[in-house]
């Protein structure tokens, strides 16, 4: 599937922000022809999130996340009901894994090593190293690699997000202040991850190796293109902010 006219179309639809209706038509029918796959439909949510991603150093860029919104309405598999009941369906692989135990761990060490371009990482805190490894290894691997964490929890001891921050690996925490939003002063206490626009994992499941050993815990990997990106926007949503 060739991406270049999709990047072009995109680029030029997202410069007033809007997906206007004839733009809505001309994306539907470009999917139509060219996308006969789960792994194609990802691939061009990839493409989707890689323009809004370029824009949002430009100050619009809540306008940019409204316009990516519209897109994902059209990228995303209609259901069944929109379909007809009798037009073939693509199984979703979705697979739930629970603490303790190191079910989650291996999951989470996973989804980095498949890792092939993007890996969005929104979590409370990270001080398990075996997932540290994953994250620097997929780094080292030239995947673009982003962590969102809590301000407070990366100065416990045994946090990681400094040893990510020397690696090279773009770090934010959610400090208010410098997100200049003072009358808030709650924690970052999402767990989740986007990996290559395409696979969320999420859950309770906080990335330390209590969360392994002894708590009970849930971590759930999905494929399914409108809970992908939901998480999508909301890490690009906090990126932007924090």
């Amino acid at each position: 599937m060739n991406t270049d006219i999709l990047t072009r179309f995109l680029t030029q639809s997202l410069a007033d922000r809007k997906l206007s209706g004839g733009e809505k038509s001309a994306l539907a029918d470009w999917l139509a022809q060219n996308v006969t796959t789960d792994q194609h439909r990802g691939l061009a949510r990839h493409v989707a999130f890689e323009v809004a991603r370029g824009a949002l150093a430009d100050p619009a860029a809540a306008g940019a996340l409204d316009w990516l919104e519209d897109v994902m309405k059209v990228l995303a598999p209609l259901s069944g009901k929109e379909q007809g009941a009798d037009a073939p369906r693509s199984p979703i692989q979705d697979e739930a894994f629970f603490a303790p135990g190191e079910e989650c761990l291996h999951r989470i060490v996973h989804r980095f090593g498949a890792a092939r371009r993007t890996a969005d990482v929104c979590v409370f805190t990270i001080t398990d190293d075996r997932i540290t490894r994953a994250i620097l290894d997929a780094h080292r691997r030239k995947v673009a690699v982003r962590v969102i964490a809590d301000n407070e929890k990366q100065h416990d001891a045994g946090s990681d997000i400094q040893k990510l921050r020397a690696a090279g690996v773009p770090v934010k925490t959610d400090d208010m202040r410098a997100a200049a939003d003072p009358g808030l002063n709650g924690h970052m206490h999402h767990k989740f991850a986007v990996f290559d626009g395409a696979r969320l994992l999420n859950g309770s499941y906080n990335w330390t190796r209590g969360a392994a050993d002894v708590n009970f815990e849930n971590v759930v990997d999905t494929a399914d293109p409108r809970m992908v990106a939901a998480f999508a926007a909301e890490f690009a949503r906090l990126w932007s902010r924090f």
